[in-house]
């Protein structure tokens, strides 16, 4: 699907270590431009693809979800944890939660981590909502998305004009003997113009231009940084794009952590020297195609289990504060319009609030904030701890639960850790 090409490396007496101070040849990888690639999908496979667009779409259309108006954003949540656990970042998901509002407010005790996993939050909302309803996506939206992950001031902010490669350690910082080395700097601007240009079309169907944009994007590696966690947000924008998904997210990164050396051994099997016509050529694009196929379908079981288990506790909020009422004499029903019944509604996608970010989500008054949150966390719904001087969190600590039990549960290869063991780091089992 491409070509290696050969290049000098030029010998820096100033590095440290005599290895990788040496100069000598490497060699990196002109991969095939998409909008004229030949794409071969067998009868099986095409059946295959088209059962796992229909579950996607039916997931969307289920009964039951607009009961939570936020599960969109509890997929968002797991979807971002676990697109940067592959990238070895691995924060808890209450830091996660509380990164979300240390946005706004000045909070204590964040990790770094945990700040980089919320900036990508804003990076896959963006990619699923902003990008999805674009006319057509460009270079300055990819630069958009890598500064909101990175961060405005980051030096590695935008495309590189320097070469890069995957596989060495910062002790031999030298492409020589790279796992993997991406097109030379100079071919970077022309490749993205193809990769956009078959972004904004319709060639193929659905899953299979997500599959071959986010392995495009991966092979050009047009960043210093991020370039995993964008072109992961990237398969959201051609899911949605496509009518496949509208505001719900599938957690496709979460199934690709638990098969991370067959993912990233599927991309580097697309990286081979050969003709567009080959067959050869053909069947790892099948392969790679069949693979992310696989891991969409997986994705949608893994979002209906998690629908399925949000209803439930939903159910359960409403029993507990139903029972509540009533041993406190309560006498007036509780308005739909109410501060405690909004904020129980979207309890899924917030699940960690102050009394202030409370008054901004939900449009509510500082005291009527106050209020609705003592009554949740009165009710046993909320736990409360202090964050900051003068500042209490409220933590729905079932839901950050369930995001750590989403984690975990998919981190086999069956699916359930408690059948087969982990594959990947995994969080521990929650204690709360």
């Amino acid at each position: 699907m491409g070509i290696f090409t050969e290049a000098k490396w030029e010998a820096d007496p100033t590095l440290p270590g005599r290895s990788n101070r040496r100069g000598g040849s490497y060699w990196y990888y002109l991969p095939d431009r998409l909008t004229t690639l030949q794409v071969s999908i067998s009868p099986q496979l095409s059946e295959e693809i088209a059962a796992v667009e229909r579950r996607v779409l039916g997931l969307a259309q289920a009964d039951g979800i607009t009961e939570l108006e936020d599960l969109s954003r509890f997929l968002l949540r797991s979807e971002a944890i676990a697109s940067s656990q592959i990238e070895g970042i691995a924060p808890a998901a209450k830091q996660v939660a509380l990164a979300e509002i240390g946005e706004a407010e000045d909070i204590r005790g964040i990790s770094d981590a945990a700040k980089l996993v919320a900036r990508n939050m804003t990076v896959v909302r963006e990619a699923s909502d902003r990008l999805a309803r674009s006319q057509s996506v460009t270079v300055t939206d990819l630069e958009q998305l890598q500064r909101a992950l990175l961060g405005a001031e980051h030096p590695a902010v935008g495309i590189r004009t320097v070469q890069n490669w995957v596989g060495t350690s910062n002790y031999h910082p030298i492409p020589i003997g790279a796992e993997y080395v991406p097109p030379a700097p100079g071919l970077v601007p022309n490749l993205l113009e193809d990769l956009l240009s078959y972004l904004n079309g319709a060639t193929h169907g659905p899953l299979v231009q997500a599959a071959l944009v986010h392995a495009q994007f991966e092979s050009i590696h047009p960043f210093v940084d991020g370039n995993g966690r964008v072109g992961r947000a990237l398969i959201h924008t051609v899911l949605t794009r496509r009518g496949l998904t509208s505001s719900r997210l599938l957690p496709v990164s979460l199934v690709l952590a638990t098969f991370r050396e067959q993912y990233v051994a599927a991309l580097n099997d697309l990286r081979f020297e050969g003709s567009p016509e080959s067959p050869e050529n053909a069947r790892r694009i099948a392969e790679w195609i069949k693979l992310f196929s696989r891991a969409v379908d997986e994705a949608v079981t893994q979002a209906e289990d998690l629908r399925a288990q949000l209803l439930l506790l939903a159910e359960q909020w409403r029993g507990q504060l139903e029972a509540f009422r009533a041993a406190n004499n309560y006498t007036r029903a509780l308005r739909s319009d109410s501060g405690v019944a909004r904020i129980l509604g979207r309890l899924a996608g917030t699940p960690v609030l102050t009394v202030k970010t409370a008054s901004q989500i939900y449009g509510l008054s500082v005291q009527n904030a106050s209020e609705a949150l003592t009554q949740l966390a009165d009710a046993g719904i909320f736990f409360t701890r202090s964050i900051a001087r003068g500042t209490t969190a409220f933590i729905a600590n079932e839901v950050l639960d369930l995001v750590t039990l989403s984690e975990r549960q998919p981190a086999s290869t069956q699916f359930d850790t408690r059948v087969s063991k982990p594959v990947r780091q995994v969080p521990r089992f929650p204690r709360s």
